[in-house]
Parts: C-alpha cells; sequence; structure tokens
C-alpha cells in the first residue's frame, strides 16, 4: 500500500507542468493519470512513474488492468 502522504504529491510525469491534481489510486495497484490517461503500475508498494511504462498502458481501460501488475 502507497502511503497517502505520498500519493497527495505525486503527479503524472508527463501532465506535471498543465495540471496540479492528484493521480487516481486504483485498486492499489495502479496510478492513472485523470488528465492523459496514462497508467503507472505500483510494485511491491513502489510507484513506477516512468513515462515509457505510463505509455504501455495508455489504452487499456482501468477494468482490464491486470491486478496485480506484470512483473517483467
Amino acid at each position: 500500500m502507497v502511503a497517502q502522504d505520498l500519493l497527495e504529491i505525486l503527479r503524472c510525469p508527463v501532465c506535471v507542468h498543465t495540471v496540479d491534481h492528484p493521480l487516481e489510486y486504483y485498486r492499489e495497484s495502479w496510478l492513472i493519470c485523470q488528465d492523459c490517461g496514462r497508467k503507472y503500475p505500483i510494485k511491491e508498494d513502489i510507484p513506477i512513474m516512468l513515462i515509457d511504462e505510463g505509455d504501455k498502458w495508455i489504452n487499456v481501460p482501468k477494468e482490464q488492468l491486470p491486478v496485480p501488475p506484470p512483473a517483467e
């Protein structure tokens, strides 16, 4: 589980300069940008906030995201 104080300050690395709203915390396994739709996996309680990682999942509806995210 990601700490609430961390969730409050995390922002999408793509949209950080254009929007100032937090990411959606989805099923304790994903962070979803409400602006661009990128989805960042949380692996072993660590958010993987890399643009390339968010790009991999951008077209996957949140209901179809694997829980837990793949280990790769």
